[in-house]
């Protein structure tokens, strides 16, 4: 159990009060009572898809498998198994070439389930033909096959129509809209709103609109949803309540308010999208993406999302069980070594900006004094620091000290690898870290880490001058821009040699 020291508790209080007035402004009412009313979590259209498209086959292949193993005695698995997996695997191709994988086309009844049935049928007519012209009728049942055929048929029916009924249950809770709001104002954005209700409704939560200006052309309403502030209260509103998407209502030959926008929100986890309803210029299918059937042009991404959101909460939790087991005797080692060196709890709990800026308290071994702790950072430890005990001097420079982080892996808060979390009032060069780098809150629109590319890189430590955060801070966001699961592998292995060949800055 994590033991809560009192003096401990009054510092974390007075924390989150200096964090909040760090970040806090003063938005609207309307902006205010939306962050108030809970939200509804929402579920990944493209995690959906994909394994919809997975039971779908699953299904179709173990129909036929079961009809063969109880209804034919004709022919061998050796021929039935091959022949059926890739039947499966065609129909999943035409499919999805008849559009029928969409969320969009889930919610259709005659159009998705006559679009599948004729892909279904040519399928098994494909596949008639060619056990007929292979000469392979001998070692396929006729029975077997138009029964997979009708049956087969009957399946895709019941799962897509129960495909649809939970599509629209999950629609009318909201879990499948994304929360959105519209930069800009006036006209512009009148026809924007206008064509989310005709295009996309089902798919899109709006919430309001956001604009810099405040004259004729931007009214304080617009088509009954409210102007909730400037862009620069976009992003402490996104900090506070979940944004899942942004559509600038801007012509595209608005290029310095377009880039003005952007370099403000791009510190954002969210979507940005520029609408292309305003452009005169007409562009070919594959320039435009689509949020329901409203035409948008991709501006900026959220870095790890959908199916790649999945493959790292899958590796995070794998890795961090993994590591606890094999860990455990040194955590142990550890927490005895410090209860007998000093008096005081084994685990240190600070606060720390998470994802999107969130507050997190993670927890450390205890390497410091207790009567000299310092839980908001202010003061650098530097080398021979008197704060630190003989204890501490070891496990931080091996960073045995982070091992507890392990829990916060567990507990969702941390990733196994992403940009580190600094204390509050962590400084270089005296000057508080946001202050000193330009961009720097755009290091927390993934999960922060436990290692990252910056510490096996050398960067981890003491940061006294305003370059060395900076180069934390640009790999950091190199990480955020190429991040994949073997790069989090990679980062992972390397973390131990770096430990012992890069640790002359950890103090």
């Amino acid at each position: 159990m994590f033991r809560v020291d009192p003096k401990q508790a009054v510092l974390d209080h007075v924390s989150k009060q200096t964090a909040a007035g760090e970040s806090g402004r003063q938005l609207s009412p309307e902006a205010e009572a939306i962050i108030a009313t809970p939200a509804e979590s929402s579920v990944s259209g493209a995690v959906v898809v994909g394994i919809a498209q997975v039971v779908e086959a699953l299904l179709l292949a173990g129909l036929g498998y079961a009809i063969y193993e109880f209804y034919v005695e004709l022919g061998h698995p050796a021929f039935y198994v091959p022949v059926i997996l890739a039947s499966c695997l065609l129909a999943n191709v035409l499919f999805n070439a008849g559009r029928t994988h969409r969320i969009t086309a889930y919610r259709t009844v005659f159009s998705q389930v006559g679009r599948v049935l004729v892909a279904w049928l040519m399928v098994m007519t494909l596949l008639a033909v060619s056990i007929f012209f292979f000469k392979a009728g001998d070692l396929f049942s006729r029975v077997w096959l138009a029964s997979w055929a009708v049956g087969g048929a009957v399946l895709l029916v019941a799962y897509r129509l129960g495909l649809r009924s939970l599509i629209n249950h999950w629609t009318r809770l909201g879990r499948l809209r994304r929360r959105t709001v519209i930069v800009g104002g006036g006209k512009d954005a009148e026809a924007l709103i206008e064509q989310v209700r005709t295009s996309a409704s089902n798919d899109i939560t709006l919430l309001g609109l956001f604009d810099d200006r405040f004259d004729a052309r931007s009214p304080e309403s617009v088509a009954g949803y409210p102007k909730l502030g400037k862009v620069v209260d976009l992003i402490e509103f996104a900090r506070r309540t979940p944004v899942d998407l942004v559509i600038v209502s801007m012509p595209l030959s608005a290029e310095k308010r377009v880039l003005d926008m952007l370099t403000q929100l791009w510190v954002l986890p969210v979507d940005i999208r520029l609408s292309a309803h305003m452009s005169k210029l007409k562009f070919t299918n594959r320039a435009y993406s689509y949020v329901g059937d409203l035409a948008v042009f991709d501006m900026a991404d959220r870095p790890i999302s959908d199916w790649n959101r999945v493959f790292k909460w899958v590796f995070d939790k794998v890795v961090a069980i993994v590591a606890l087991v094999l860990l455990s005797p040194v955590m142990l080692a550890t927490a005895v070594a410090i209860k007998l060196e000093s008096k005081g709890p084994v685990f240190f709990r600070q606060n720390r900006h998470g994802f999107n800026n969130e507050l997190i308290k993670i927890y450390k071994f205890r390497s410091m004094r207790t009567d000299m702790a310092d839980a908001t950072a202010s003061r650098l430890v530097t080398k021979d620091d008197p704060r630190v005990t003989r204890v501490g001097k070891f496990i931080r420079k091996t960073s045995i000290d982070e091992l507890p982080q392990l829990f916060n892996v567990l507990k969702g808060e941390l990733s196994i690898v992403g940009p580190r979390p600094h204390a509050l009032q962590a400084k270089a060069d005296n000057k508080l870290y946001y202050d000193a780098v330009e961009g720097y809150f755009a290091r927390h629109r993934v999960r922060p880490g436990m290692t990252g590319w910056a510490q096996i890189n050398g960067w981890r430590g003491e940061t006294d001058t305003i370059d060395k955060i900076m180069q934390r801070v640009n790999h950091d966001l190199y990480y955020i821009e190429h991040w994949s699961i073997l790069f989090d592998l990679y980062i992972v292995l390397m973390t131990p040699v770096s430990l012992l060949s890069k640790n002359e800055n950890a103090y």
